[in-house]
């Protein structure tokens, strides 16, 4: 290892560079006050800048503590469209309780009135019941429990639906339990 070179006597390896002459010069009173005003400028700058960071960390807080709430309250009105069916199955049970045996043909039609008032309330919230019976069957929306010889129905097709399918705004919820026709064995 060499060690490091001297340098000359009585300067330092700082001073190596040649010294340039530094001028000076007068602030006038009109250029002390350019330089305030701008001083003051910069600072109204600064407390701007601050004050607009700050609000944008606030509305960024608020708009996810918005957004937890629109998921967390999202069903709140598919609810309060569904609390008068909720409301007609318990007056047509407590209506069961005195009904003489005659009152079973009015309950059946009430009970119907109730389910064609919940079908309603799903169909506008979104929710679409899907067709199988008699329909090709389609693994995408319909789930085959098994196969049944028919001789009255083409091979394939869906011979019987053991449970409604639907879909919400075009998303599979729930496929169609099916039985699906295949042709007789000769």
């Amino acid at each position: 290892m060499t060690p490091p070179a001297a340098s000359p006597a009585g300067s330092s390896p700082a001073t190596h560079a040649p010294e340039m002459p530094v001028e000076t010069h007068a602030v006038t009173p009109e250029e002390l006050a350019d330089l305030r005003q701008r001083a003051a400028k910069a600072d109204e700058n600064w407390d701007r800048l601050l004050r607009l960071t700050a609000d944008l960390e606030n509305y960024k807080k608020r708009a996810a503590r918005e957004r937890q709430d629109a998921v967390k309250f999202a069903n709140e009105a598919l609810l309060q469209k569904l609390l008068p069916v909720l409301d007609n199955f318990e007056m047509a049970l407590a209506a069961t309780v005195n009904a003489p045996a005659e009152g079973v043909k009015s309950l059946q039609e009430g009970v119907t009135m109730i389910l064609q008032q919940l079908r309603q309330t799903l169909v506008e919230a979104g929710l679409e019941e899907i067709e199988a019976l008699g329909k090709p069957f389609d693994p995408n929306f319909h789930e085959a429990v098994s196969q049944q010889e028919s001789a009255d129905v083409p091979e394939g097709q869906v011979l019987q639906q053991l449970r409604r399918g639907y879909r919400f705004r075009e998303r599979l919820l729930r496929p169609a339990t099916v039985i699906v026709a295949k042709q007789p064995a000769a």
